[in-house]
């Protein structure tokens, strides 16, 4: 059956099955498939970043025809380019907006009201980091206004105010009584009152001078039939203010955030678990008086919990993990930076197969105590049922690990294995390590030893390093008759779509250019591996051509032949960064703008920076330089040649072509190095007026393509790698799902 009888519904039924990257392909197949893509992404409810600048007008008005449903404004202020925005969105994606989230934003309350009053169907708000919205305590304060919000918020079911320095009772109050139907809140580092009560026993709960926890226990005692999930993390709640809150009348919580709330005490977190014994998701994280006595306490309290999070915990040892059979339903299990939890009595556990829990996610990072025998009887016991693996700065570990792990969890989606320095190319080969070179190992780790976690306070000299020695290559013949008698390499993870190996200094291109052959992968970190060479990256792009996030900053022997040769390969490429390569010149950064499309159909700008590099003089660049010549946009008054292609924002929406004169006026604060993005050469209907009032030629329609982000930072001051930043739990989902806008 040909695929164009096919009805729309079943195709976008097809479609779901694939990740966003693969649909955003899809979609250039028809116009049937790009319908069908469109309406799956809809369905999955993807967030949409829209910056607050003139380009995001037209931007919009195509978002509008497709019925987006949840976006997330940007950089709003006081501007007249943030008052249009404002105005475009009440106007085009009010009427069916679901999800709105204005974090950190600095717009007026008037603005706020008008967008707010536009929007009646909204089910989700965040407006965390607005403290301009909240500062004068106005907010909400004619009657008119009130009623007018109370039925645009009819359907409010979450509200994030974490972060607001200035929220204050009154303020609060006004907002959640426009919310009837709130089921989830968060108060997040808000500067909640426990100790001082103000009131002193009145009824009226109005202070606009500070936020009390005597007014939101009213609240919730208001509420207690339909919220069911609370965030009070980083507040310095006690143990008598937590006695207060789970003895509330009717409260049912599901979900529970107390990150950071270091006056809780293990009689506070009992009483928890035994007024709110239908939690399915805690989060004790930093709470660090807590110690074995709170596990315990949960474990045997909360037996319907699915997600639990004990990091940060420096009193919690092996000892508090004996009742980890009794949560049945537990599938998420977060031990990082415990620093006394070696995982026995988690093995004692997991190994009965009628007690231990169908586990999914695991995370035993920095825990510096975590051995070999740990980690294989894990793998064994959990291999059904386990998908995220996080064993980061577990310095202990070694390649019996890494084996261990590709035997026995061929399910296995994530794995981070960064600063584990006791991993080698053997490990990741599945091939046993040679006796001559574990001998050498040995002799040249015999000296003082140092790790992420645990450092010796002096100074020594570096190990002496063989520099005469070339390193040993492994040939095909000997990898394929390895593998023949060792089935244990990471290669057998076909299902992995997250792997980081940063800082893991001992791997070179004799593993990296066999194993790392993903079709699945989509986020690789090969940070601060100082032997790896173009090798590695060219058989890194040739094997995992699924790649949208990829880190090889640090690595002092990539060259500009090796990302010439492997961008052929990269075409779903999003971020990549290589800060700190050394001997990478401006090639490189021509080579990542053919990432997407060829050099007519890409555009590339960049952030002026100290100089970090040779600029290329060779034939090519300057043949490709010679292609980006256009009319300026700002001043517009002839034809120029750009030195750099003309300029691209590092948000989802391009900007107007400038020449470099205007465009060091326009893109103050921009914070990406480099940034190319597939663009549709045909002009978009009606013309844009810049900030000045001149008229700007049309904005070109953007086609459904990958963006590419590539990080450049000089040599001695690169900055922090943004692997981890991308990965994040909260902001990378949106990051990932949001795409590029399509008109």
């Amino acid at each position: 059956m040909e695929t164009r009888r096919l009805p729309v519904e079943v195709i976008t039924y097809i479609l779901s099955f694939l990740p966003i990257a693969d649909r955003k392909e899809a979609s250039l197949v028809n116009h049937t498939w790009y319908f069908a893509a469109q309406d799956s992404l809809r369905q999955e409810n993807v967030l949409y970043n829209i910056p607050a600048t003139s380009a995001s007008l037209a931007a919009i008005e195509s978002l509008a025809r497709r019925r987006v449903s949840c976006i997330s404004l940007t950089s709003l202020d006081s501007s007249t380019v943030s008052r249009d925005v404002i105005q475009a969105v009440s106007c085009h994606l009010g009427p069916h907006l679901q999800s709105l989230c204005l974090r950190g934003s600095s717009l007026t309350e008037t603005s706020f009201v008008h967008l707010l009053l536009a929007c009646p169907c909204l089910s989700s708000l965040d407006l965390s980091g607005c403290n301009s919205l909240f500062m004068s305590g106005t907010l909400l304060s004619k009657p008119e206004t009130i009623s007018q919000a109370q039925r645009a918020l009819t359907n409010l079911r979450e509200l994030n105010l974490a972060g607001l320095r200035y929220l204050s009772d009154l303020s609060f109050n006004r907002l959640t009584g426009c919310a009837p139907r709130l089921a989830r809140l968060s108060l997040a580092r808000c500067h909640l009152t426990f100790e001082f009560d103000p009131y002193r026993g009145s009824s009226n709960y109005n202070s606009s001078a500070l936020l009390s926890f005597r007014n939101l226990l009213r609240f919730l005692k208001e509420r207690a039939s339909s919220l069911r999930a609370l965030d009070l993390s980083g507040t310095s709640i006690t143990s008598p203010a937590m006695r207060s809150l789970v003895q509330v009348e009717g409260l049912r919580l599901r979900e529970l955030v107390l990150q950071n709330c270091r006056d809780l005490s293990n009689e506070a977190i009992g009483l928890l678990c035994t007024h709110q014994p239908h939690l399915t998701a805690l989060d004790l994280t930093g709470c660090s008086e807590l110690s074995d006595r709170a596990a315990l306490a949960v474990s045997a309290g909360l037996r319907a919990l699915q997600s639990l999070c004990l990091g940060k915990l420096q009193r919690l040892t092996d000892r508090g993990l004996l009742g980890i059979a009794e949560l049945r339903s537990l599938q998420r299990l977060d031990l990082s930076e415990c620093s006394l939890v070696s995982g026995s009595e988690l093995v004692k556990v997991c190994s009965a197969p009628e007690l231990r829990p169908n586990l999914a996610s695991l995370s035993f990072a920095f825990c510096s105590l975590l051995r070999d025998s740990s980690v294989l009887s894990l793998a064994r016991s959990l291999s059904p049922s386990l998908r995220v693996l996080d064993l980061s700065s577990c310095v202990s570990i070694t390649n019996v690990s890494i084996q261990a792990i590709a035997s026995h969890l061929p399910r296995l989606t994530v794995l981070r294995l960064a600063w584990c320095k006791e991993l080698t190319d053997w490990g990741l080969l599945g091939v046993e390590e040679p006796g001559e070179e574990r001998n050498h190992g040995r002799e040249k780790d015999a000296g003082p030893q140092f790790s992420r976690n645990f450092g010796n306070m002096g100074f020594f000299l570096p190990p002496l390093q063989n520099l005469e020695q070339d390193p040993k290559v492994l040939s095909d013949s000997a990898w394929n008759e390895s593998r023949k008698r060792h089935r244990a390499s990471l290669q057998a993870l076909g299902q992995l779509q997250e792997l980081d190996l940063m800082a893991c200094s001992k791997l070179t291109d004799r593993s990296i250019t066999k194993v790392i052959r993903l079709p699945a992968l989509r986020r690789l970190s090969l940070s601060l591996l100082p032997e790896l060479t173009d090798a590695s990256l060219v058989a890194v792009a040739r094997g995992c051509q699924s790649l949208e996030q990829l880190s090889m900053s640090h690595c002092g022997k990539l060259t500009d032949k090796g990302f010439v040769e492997a961008a052929s390969s990269l075409r779903r490429l999003q971020h990549l960064v290589i800060s700190g390569c050394s001997q990478l010149t401006g090639q490189t950064k021509l080579c990542a703008a053919s990432l997407c499309l060829p050099p007519e159909h890409t555009g590339l700008c960049f952030t002026p920076r100290p100089s970090w590099g040779p600029r290329p003089t060779s034939d090519s660049t300057k043949a490709a330089r010679g292609a980006f010549t256009r009319r300026c946009g700002q001043c517009s008054n002839k034809t120029l040649e750009f030195k750099q292609p003309p300029a691209l924002c590092c948000c989802a929406v391009p900007q107007p072509t400038l020449c470099q004169h205007c465009l060091r006026g326009v893109r103050r604060g921009c914070d990406a190095a480099v940034t190319a993005s597939a663009l549709n050469q045909a002009p978009a209907q009606g013309a844009q007026r810049n900030r000045a009032g001149n008229p700007t030629p049309p904005l070109r329609k953007q086609a459904v393509g990958f963006s590419v982000q590539v990080f450049i930072a000089p040599v001695l001051g690169g900055g922090r790698d943004l692997f981890s930043a991308l990965s994040s739990p909260r902001a990378g989902p949106v990051l990932r799902q949001s795409g590029r806008l399509v008109p």
